[in-house]
């Protein structure tokens, strides 16, 4: 029988195309991730840019073809930072007239104004507002109220009022827990804004208990310290603005 002839296996030289083409393929999908997040970054400017339109006033088709920038975004940027600049500097001087209006209890430590990104917030003691255990405005209280109200009913920001105790317990006919005493305390702080002209819509009332202490609850001085009533003005800029935080010092 004849023998077979056994054939010499030649190397492959083409065996370079295969990782040649892996090669290409990712780095045609490294390229397709880096459009992909330079369109999302896009996209959240424009979605920026209409909150910050339909919150001044600029909605609609209208509107937006009238502030639209050559590079075709609804707003252009250096609008937009007006608007943020804009926004910051009205929190400042709504911050700065409840200091003025209430300097004599800020200098005692009764209410403390801070300012953010949020909005201002005016943290009032409860010692100010209420008698131990009681959801009932103090005729001093009324005086400070009404002077916080006199700054904010004709301004467009909306409110929000935050009820707060310490972690003593309470339990009786009127307020089984801290829980209906501090909604009962924002809500009367509510109820006197809108008989000081603050129109009703603009408020919202949260009651948060003994939770979000602002100090431990190890002392009777950190205690009357966390019952309190914070007045939140909102800011109107949506949150995806850059956050400005600033501490607003108490006016001499």
């Amino acid at each position: 029988m004849a023998r077979k002839q056994l054939h010499e296996e030649h190397d492959n030289l083409d065996r370079w195309l295969v990782s040649y083409a892996d090669f290409i393929t990712l780095l045609f999908a490294f390229f397709v991730v880096m459009y992909a997040i330079s369109a999302v970054n896009e996209g959240k400017y424009r979605v920026l840019s209409d909150a910050l339109g339909s919150a001044f006033g600029f909605a609609g088709e209208q509107a937006r073809d009238a502030k639209k920038s050559k590079s075709g975004s609804p707003l252009s940027r250096a609008h937009v930072s007006a608007i943020v600049h804009e926004e910051s500097g009205l929190m400042t001087n709504i911050a700065n007239s409840i200091l003025q209006s209430l300097s004599p209890l800020v200098k005692e430590g009764k209410v403390r104004v801070t300012q953010s990104a949020r909005g201002v917030n005016v943290e009032i003691n409860a010692s100010l507002l209420f008698a131990p255990g009681d959801a009932r405005l103090t005729d001093e209280s009324r005086k400070a109220l009404q002077a916080i109200a006199a700054v904010l009913k004709d301004q467009r920001n909306d409110l929000e009022i935050d009820g707060y105790t310490d972690d003593v317990p309470i339990s009786n006919p009127l307020f089984p827990s801290n829980w209906e005493l501090s909604a009962v305390r924002a809500s009367s702080v509510a109820r006197e804004f809108i008989a000081s002209g603050i129109a009703e819509n603009r408020l919202m009332v949260v009651g948060y208990g003994s939770n979000r202490p602002i100090m431990p609850n190890d002392s009777s001085e950190n205690r009357a310290r966390n019952r309190r009533v914070e007045v939140v003005i909102l800011s109107s800029l949506p949150e995806a603005t850059k956050e400005i935080s600033m501490t607003t010092k108490p006016v001499n």
